[in-house]
């Protein structure tokens, strides 16, 4: 059996620029994507801290450095400069897999410069200690 979790997140990032013209997906800082595990044309979804709006795309490189997050194509019509974002990728694992899996989680700044990396929670009570296919959420710790 295959689990999706999360892979990569980045949370409170702040939308630089939303460019409707352009045929879809998210532009983001390459620095940014390398540092989340994110690569060209991955999907994402992000989603809208301000609004609630919530979108499904793929990522695309901007320059380097630069803390460019734009939303491109039809959405660029539900989200604006300035709100704040969190960009989410997810992988799909084996239970075996999941045993040294640790998702990428970041915190980032107005600019979109790494502030912070978090670590994954533990695992919320009253979960079972085992599963018959796999390691028990506490081993992803």
């Amino acid at each position: 059996m295959l689990r999706t979790v999360c892979k990569s997140k980045i949370h409170g990032a702040t939308i630089t620029e939303a460019n409707v013209g352009y045929t879809g997906s998210v532009t983001l800082d390459a620095e940014l994507m390398r540092a989340v595990d994110l690569v060209p044309y991955e999907q994402v979804h992000v989603l809208n801290l301000t609004n609630g709006e919530r979108i499904q795309t793929y990522c695309i490189e901007g320059p380097p450095g630069s803390g460019i997050v734009c939303i491109n194509g039809a959405a660029a019509h539900l989200m604006a400069v300035g709100e704040k974002v969190i960009i989410l990728s997810y992988v799909q694992l084996t239970a075996s897999e999941l045993e040294g899996f640790t998702p990428r989680v970041f915190v980032v700044d107005g600019k979109n410069r790494i502030q912070q990396v978090v670590s994954p929670a533990a695992p919320a009570a009253g979960w079972p200690a085992e599963e018959d296919d796999g390691p028990s959420l506490g081993r992803l710790s």
